[in-house]
């Protein structure tokens, strides 16, 4: 085994691993050199930084007056010469971006500029109509900044570097055709679309605070009214810039830009691949390059792209066309007056005023459109109110099962089942008018018909029977045909009994009264 001395070796920051060994030492070696490369793999620490582009609710265009409402308009039908990038058109700025970028950079706890500009991005893309994109630079609206974020429990500052105004880019369609090779189409109708860049700091040590900082993003926009947050329609993209580095040491190797991440799910799951590639290949000795990879869902991975271009490549230079702004203070204040209850704050209000548990609070209030249902469920219960807690229950079960087994959200399912309407269902269930179990076939059938509750019940005679003779009968008929449950009952099997009570429920369709039937089942069983 002398052999192994002579081995090639590549010395990298935490040590030397034997490269190509002799084919007689491979089986000897190769679980030496597995050990040193996953020990070698767990010395590095993962660095995360997003930067997220959100599309603004504006009515018109960043620079022109061309509607912003494209989703389901034909090619190119939301268009003008400036946003087309003629030659010779002059844009102007739209305010209201103005004022929800400043409002976001408040939010976001940013100090803002008193002094800033637009610039002109230059890169050559067939998605960019003029040549160069008009963005900012070196005087975004809101700078140094801060998001709080939860991870497991332990709470984490982290840093944003800048939030700035931009505008959007078209939208390339590729295609294939059997025979003539691929091509492109070009869609101008999302070029001119004010976007709003949020760059954070390399402050995300793992893919799960990757996701709890961009769900609590999102969070923050849609409170604030600016965004639709919606990452599958691509109003709410990510970029992540992604390293490793040994740890207790400040130098990264190469950093790796990934894109094409369309969900939460995605983003979580491509830093998981990628860190793991970066991990494996280092501790390999292999060279990390700087480059633009994209993820790719169906296959879970990430491939290269681009080498990654660098900021001087750009050749930002003021936009002449625009002057600077300056933003009074007496300006800011007044669109800092207008900010909206925070997620966090109504978080704590939540747990303060209904006395919920943390769990339901977040999940609550991680959505505004959640929050405003639950508490329009609230103030519409005013005849006999019911508790917050059984609300939240109904919101967080039956409520969310419908949303996501129909992939909507509370917006869509308020359409067809109002505050109002929820409420009164529940109130009919305190009166005993309809089982709990009814009650939830019932919320089903609203959402699908948008019918009222009191129709539905009546229509499918589903209120409840309270009748003890009625019930008894069933009873009597479940402990009949099932003599094994009623034996494993009387041998000290208590959970027969609800295998009993589920065959009541059953025959009476959920109609019986659960509480009677387990008030008579066991007293019958007694007298078996």
């Amino acid at each position: 085994m002398d052999t192994l001395v002579f081995l090639p070796t590549l010395t990298h920051p935490t040590g030397e691993i034997p490269l190509n060994p002799p084919l007689e030492i491979v089986p000897f070696l190769s679980a030496i050199t597995i050990v040193a490369i996953l020990k070698r793999a767990m010395d590095y620490e993962t660095v995360i930084g997003l930067e997220v582009h959100a599309q603004l609710l504006t009515k018109s265009k960043m620079f022109c007056r061309c509607s912003t409402d494209y989703a389901s308009a034909p090619p190119n039908t939301h268009v003008c010469p400036v946003c087309l990038g003629m030659p010779g058109v002059l844009p102007t700025i739209n305010q209201q971006a103005v004022e929800y970028t400043v409002m976001t950079a408040l939010a976001l706890n940013c100090t803002i500029s008193d002094y800033t500009k637009f610039d002109r991005k230059n890169y050559p893309y067939p998605d960019l109509m003029k040549g160069y994109q008009i963005s900012q630079y070196d005087a975004p609206f809101g700078h140094h900044g801060w998001l709080n974020i939860e991870v497991n429990g332990q709470k984490k500052k982290v840093a944003i570097t800048r939030v700035h105004l931009e505008e959007d880019v078209a939208k390339l369609v590729h295609r294939a055709s059997p025979g003539n090779g691929s091509y492109s189409l070009v869609d101008v109708n999302r070029s001119g679309v004010p976007l709003m860049e949020v760059v954070g700091e390399p402050d995300l040590r793992s893919p799960e605070e990757a996701r709890q900082y961009l769900i609590k993003l999102r969070s923050i926009l849609q409170y604030l009214g600016v965004s639709t947050g919606n990452m599958e329609e691509g109003s709410f993209r990510c970029d992540a810039n992604i390293s490793i580095r040994p740890k207790k040491s400040q130098e990264l190797l190469a950093k790796v830009e990934v894109k094409n991440m369309n969900s939460f799910k995605a983003v979580y799951r491509a830093l998981t691949y990628e860190a793991e590639r970066q991990r494996k290949r280092a501790a390999e000795g292999k060279k990390l390059s700087q480059e633009t990879r994209g993820w790719v869902e169906d296959k879970g991975i990430t491939v290269a792209q681009r080498s990654k271009e660098y900021a001087h490549d750009y050749r930002y230079f003021p936009e002449p066309d625009l002057a600077p702004l300056v933003l009074s203070k007496e300006w800011v204040e007044a669109v800092r007056a207008k900010l909206p209850e925070l997620p966090e704050a109504r978080r704590d209000r939540f747990l303060a005023q209904y006395d919920l548990p943390l769990y339901d609070t977040n999940l609550l209030t991680g959505s505004k459109a959640m929050a405003d249902y639950f508490e329009d469920c609230l103030k519409a219960d005013k005849a006999s109110p019911a508790p917050a807690k059984e609300i939240s229950n109904w919101l967080l079960g039956e409520v969310s099962r419908i949303i996501n087994a129909n992939s909507i959200d509370i917006a869509d399912f308020r359409k067809k089942v109002s505050p109002e309407r929820l409420v009164g269902l529940l109130a009919l269930g305190k009166k005993g008018e309809v089982s709990a179990a009814a009650a939830k076939s019932v919320l089903e059938e609203m959402f699908a018909s948008g019918q009222p509750a009191e129709d539905i019940i009546a229509q499918r005679n589903l209120r409840q029977i309270s009748d003890s003779g009625a019930i008894e009968k069933e009873v009597m008929e479940a402990i009949k045909n099932n003599a094994r449950a009623v034996a494993d009952y009387k041998a000290g099997k208590k959970q027969s009994l609800k295998f009993l009570v589920g065959q009541v429920m059953r025959a009476t369709r959920g109609r019986a009264d659960p509480g009677l039937i387990n008030e008579l089942l066991l007293k019958k069983l007694e007298e078996v």
